[in-house]
């Protein structure tokens, strides 16, 4: 049986979109964001990816793991990197947000508090009693993407992904 481009294309794609993020392995590519766009061009599939910030160290596992993904489904893997528009934690998906929290990260807020996170002291909401005003320890967490916080209420540490 032969498949159509169509079939190829959400082949390529939910293989490049299974790719967990080596930094934050409870998300993929997808649910941050980061995969724009999979086509396949004849027996080539390129994966268009937005790198979180320009000094992201995963960034370039990211893309090996991504072409290697593709590679595993029959296809020459070819990356694209897109940098124009930057990505912004807006792209971070609703299911990504809860993938989070749900592994003890605050994620980021929504785009009017994004807006101004670089203004104004941020309200961070603890992701395991859900207080929302933890207290910030550092403006940097075990990667540069995320801060350190501790809640008050449940005296548990945790990090928030920072807006960007």
């Amino acid at each position: 049986m032969v498949e159509s481009p169509s079939e190829k294309s959400k082949i390529a794609w939910n293989a490049a979109a299974a790719v967990v993020d080596p930094e934050i392995p409870c998300l993929t590519v997808a649910d941050l964001g980061m995969l724009r766009e999979v086509r396949v061009e004849n027996s080539t599939a390129i994966a268009s990816i937005s790198p979180t910030y320009s000094g992201c160290p995963a960034q370039f596992a990211i893309e090996r793991d991504v072409a290697e993904a593709l590679r595993k489904k029959g296809f020459q893997a070819k990356i694209e990197r897109v940098l124009d528009p930057p990505w912004t934690t807006d792209w971070i998906t609703p299911q990504g947000r809860e993938k989070l929290r749900l592994e003890g990260i605050a994620p980021p807020g929504d785009k009017s508090e994004n807006a101004r996170a670089l203004f104004e002291p941020r309200r961070v909401a603890c992701p395991r009693c859900g207080f929302e005003d933890a207290e910030r320890l550092s403006e940097f967490g075990s990667t540069a993407c995320k801060a350190q916080y501790r809640c008050p209420a449940c005296a548990e540490p945790f990090e928030y992904f920072k807006c960007i």
